[in-house]
C-alpha cells in the first residue's frame, strides 16, 4: 500500500499546487483571489494526508503478543487472547480471531500483496506455534 499511497499523495500536492498557482481567472469571469489559491494548495495537502493514512497499518508480533495498528488506533493483544489468524475468502485483508467470535482486521496484510501476504501469514502462524510450545 505504501508503494501506491506515497506517489499518489505527492501527485495530489503537486497537482493542487500547480492548479493553485495557475488559478487567477477563468473565461466565465470569475476572479480567484490569493486566499482561493492558498485554499487549493491546502486542499491538496489535506487530501494527500488522507491518502497517507492508508500507509499507516502495521502489525508487530513478538513473544508477548500482537500489536495491530490500522488506519485509526493501535491495539495490543496478548497471546492467550489470540485464537487464530485467518484470511477469509474474498476478504481484502487478514484478521486476528479473538474469543467470543470477535475479530480485528489486520489491514497490514492485504490480499493485493499476493505472495507477501501468504508469507506474512505463515510467519505469524509459526510465531504463534513457537509461543504456544514455549509455554
Amino acid at each position: 500500500m505504501r508503494r501506491v499511497a506515497i506517489p499518489i499523495a505527492v501527485a495530489l500536492v503537486l497537482i493542487f499546487g500547480v492548479v493553485g498557482v495557475l488559478l487567477r481567472s477563468s473565461p466565465t469571469g470569475v476572479i480567484f483571489s490569493v486566499s482561493d489559491q492558498v485554499a487549493m494548495v491546502l486542499l491538496g495537502v489535506l487530501l494527500a494526508g488522507g491518502v497517507l493514512l492508508l500507509a499507516r497499518p502495521r502489525l508487530r508480533a513478538d513473544g508477548d503478543g500482537v500489536e495491530v495498528r490500522n488506519i485509526i488506533g493501535t491495539q495490543r493483544y496478548s497471546w492467550p487472547l489470540v485464537r487464530a489468524f485467518s484470511f477469509p475468502d474474498g476478504a481484502p485483508w487478514a484478521r486476528l480471531e479473538l474469543p467470543e467470535d470477535e475479530y480485528v482486521p489486520i489491514m497490514a496484510i492485504q490480499a493485493a500483496d499476493g505472495d507477501r501476504a501468504v508469507l506474512a501469514m505463515r510467519q505469524l502462524r509459526e510465531l504463534r506455534r513457537q509461543t504456544d510450545s514455549a509455554k
